[in-house]
């Protein structure tokens, strides 16, 4: 396994793909655990297929990709809040409703274009060689923004995930702290798809944050587990993938998929433990 790092190391498109990919991975986990709390997990799933015909329309114009997703992306996280909070259509309906559209005109745009090329193949399941150093630069101080805020309004963000009703009465404004979440979380979105793709980066959210649920019960132990565990996983992913030839972004995911496995046993054995010794 050393031997495996060190050859990573010696590639400086591995590195930079290490790095970014890991700030996206803590990103991804800091978010999903309030939007899994929410009942809002499936955002990501819906705003990746916004990316995907984003990125279509970016390459069908040979414009800068991130430069076109990013508003895009961002707008249609908006968007998708204020149909949700409207009542008119649930969250989950709303969601099915952008994500599908967006990913036919995508898929039309691509068709009417250049077709199916190697391009659009990398952003619907991820390439960690699809990534230029603009992309890396960009990605960086984006995921570091993300990051801070995350942290200068966490006791916000606390507290619109566990009850926006009696945020709102103490006069938190729910609705700035709500947009502050779909912000940062379309933007998490649209730097992880150039390496997860579309069809993936959703994983991203939802897996770390399931996984710490299993064993930790405190948000912020949840919060902390999740970092570590996103962090571990992507690592573990690309390593694997390095050295099985596999594709990056799904080794990424079956590493997550393993970790919430363990958990989930040992959060299982746990509990049994747990009520034998209340019995006993």
């Amino acid at each position: 396994m050393p031997a495996i790092i060190e050859a990573m190391f010696s590639y400086p498109f591995l590195t930079r793909a290490l790095i970014v990919g890991i700030l996206i991975s803590l990103c991804a986990a800091l978010l999903g655990v309030s939007l899994v709390l929410k009942r809002y997990s499936m955002i990501g799933d819906g705003l990746s297929h916004v990316g995907f015909g984003a990125l279509a329309a970016a390459a069908a114009m040979n414009a800068a990709p991130l430069y076109v997703a990013i508003p895009v992306v961002v707008l249609a996280a908006f968007l998708l809040l204020r149909i949700s909070e409207s009542g008119k259509i649930k969250g989950d309906s709303a969601i099915a409703l952008i994500s599908a559209s967006a990913l036919a005109i995508g898929v039309m745009i691509v068709s009417l274009s250049s077709g199916m090329n190697t391009d659009i193949y990398n952003y619907m399941f991820g390439s960690i060689l699809s990534m230029s150093s603009g992309d890396v630069t960009l990605s960086v101080v984006l995921s570091i923004v993300v990051i801070i805020l995350f942290a200068v309004f966490y006791n916000r963000i606390f507290a619109v995930t566990f009850d926006e009703t009696f945020a709102r009465a103490t006069g938190t404004k729910a609705g700035i702290y709500n947009m502050l979440i779909a912000l940062l979380t379309a933007l998490t979105i649209v730097l992880g798809m150039r390496m997860m793709g579309a069809m993936l980066i959703s994983s991203l959210i939802i897996f770390p944050a399931l996984t710490s649920m299993r064993v930790c019960k405190r948000f912020k132990s949840v919060i902390i587990c999740s970092a570590i565990v996103s962090a571990l996983c992507f690592f573990t992913g690309i390593s694997s993938s390095y050295a099985l030839s596999t594709p990056a972004g799904a080794s990424v995911v079956v590493a997550n998929l393993i970790a919430f496995l363990v958990f989930a046993a040992v959060g299982a054995i746990r509990d049994a433990m747990q009520l034998r010794l209340g019995k006993g």
